[in-house]
């Protein structure tokens, strides 16, 4: 496993982590500022400040975007609620292509209507065809312009509204489904909130191999948990065993970055976006 101890080379800041606090022009020249070498943007905080000046900024400060957030949310009830969703997911696509992103990340979406408070069915089975369809149609558009798709499982408390793939297992199914020949075009994000507490894990992460592995996430999970979106714990700060995740995934031939994405209200939201990018490379060294 590598030694993150003496360096922050492959630490990445998902610019969600002090998205309260700093637009994404300040995000970069901080973490540009601390040699912070990789970020993940979010495609809002792009289009607050410009697609044209972040892509120069980018290529100003020389940092790389360890994936580009995000695509997905493909379940709808009408034809026309799913061709809105692919047409989004290809402009999600030139995004990241125009970024010079490593992948665009997925975040595939569950019951139709349900984000906003008003499910529009309750066949959990049909959304997850819409997503099967969805990111079909969505990787002949992405290989065609080489950008490769990462589905991310999320925990299975939201697969009633945001994600109704939940686990390593069913993320890998849909890419031997879909890209059988494990040509890099289709892999998984792997976030260590999501599927820590998974007992196929290790035996998921080694399927995936490199082909496969497509981005790193961490954070922590904390006890209690105040709130099931936005109560995400430094690294260090909670439960999970994030340094034999990292031994698992590098095992298996991941060899980029740990990208830390943290939603905090209550806490990492609140104080000094600064002292949070230090605490992010602090807890890289010592706690992933």
């Amino acid at each position: 496993m590598r030694d993150f101890s003496k360096d922050h080379r492959w630490l990445s800041i998902n610019t969600a982590t002090v998205r309260a606090q700093w637009s994404l022009d300040r995000i970069i020249e901080e973490c540009a500022r601390r040699e912070i070498r990789a970020i993940s943007p979010w495609r809002d905080q792009v289009a607050a400040v410009g697609i044209d000046k972040i892509s120069g900024l980018l290529r100003d400060t020389g940092i790389e975007l360890s994936g580009y957030c995000r695509g997905g949310m493909f379940p709808a009830s009408t034809a026309e609620g799913r061709q809105l969703a692919l047409d989004d997911n290809r402009r999600a696509v030139d995004e990241a292509i125009t970024l010079n992103a490593t992948c665009l990340v997925l975040v595939v979406g569950g019951l139709p209507g349900a984000l906003q408070g008003k499910p529009e069915h309750k066949d959990i089975a049909a959304a997850r065809n819409d997503v099967r369809d969805g990111i079909a149609a969505t990787l002949e558009y992405a290989r065609q312009a080489n950008m490769p798709l990462a589905i991310e499982p999320l925990h299975p408390m939201y697969a009633g509204d945001r994600a109704c793939v939940n686990t390593m297992e069913q993320a890998l199914d849909l890419c031997d489904l879909l890209d059988p020949q494990r040509s890099g075009a289709l892999g998984v994000a792997l976030d260590v909130y999501h599927v820590w507490w998974d007992p196929k894990l290790e035996a998921q992460i080694y399927r995936a191999g490199k082909e496969r592995l497509l981005a790193f996430h961490v954070c922590d999970w904390m006890i209690p948990t105040r709130d099931l979106l936005n109560d995400r714990g430094m690294m260090g700060d909670g439960i999970i065993d994030i340094p034999q995740i990292r031994r698992w995934a590098e095992q298996a031939g991941y060899a980029g970055y740990s990208e830390v994405e943290i939603f905090s209200a209550e806490n990492w939201w609140k104080r000094d976006a600064g002292e949070v990018l230090d605490t992010c490379i602090e807890r890289h060294q010592s706690a992933v």
